[in-house]
């Protein structure tokens, strides 16, 4: 119980840094790297339909947010990023439906190395740091965990 309470506790603290209260407990990363060589005007054309997709989703209600990122060259394969949040199961449901694997169909088409990952965000992700903490407490030895 404890460890719940100091996850809601670090949780107001993050909100509090970031100047908001963060809702959201689950997100998506969508990453993707270089545009396939060719079709660099179709890939801005999917960026342009992914924009819409998940600005629409926001307007119904469906998810809390979504920032897109594009990266300055690196050296690395990741080129920019979208980071969706939202309510799990709501997510979960817009992942399962058919324009948003046609969607995905098409940008795999006109990006290399696209991928997709689920994310924990504010309370889940407090939630999940006190449960690591709380097994390697009980792995290690309370001893270990004081040091």
């Amino acid at each position: 119980m404890a460890s719940q309470t100091q996850a809601h506790t670090s949780v107001r603290a993050v909100d509090a840094m970031y100047g908001g209260s963060q809702m959201a407990d689950y997100g998506l990363f969508i990453g993707w790297g270089a545009l396939v060589r060719g079709r660099e005007l179709k890939g801005l054309e999917v960026f342009n339909e992914s924009i819409q997709f998940w600005a629409d989703h926001q307007k119904k209600g469906n998810i809390e947010s979504f920032e897109p990122v594009l990266l300055t060259p690196h050296g690395g394969d990741l080129a920019g990023f979208l980071l969706i949040k939202g309510e799990g199961a709501k997510l979960d449901q817009i992942k399962r439906s058919d324009e948003y694997l046609a969607l995905n169909t098409r940008a795999g088409q006109v990006v290399d190395d696209l991928g997709f990952v689920d994310c924990l965000l504010g309370a889940k992700l407090q939630e999940q740091m006190a449960e690591f903490k709380n097994k390697t407490a009980d792995i290690l030895g309370a001893h270990a965990m004081a040091r």
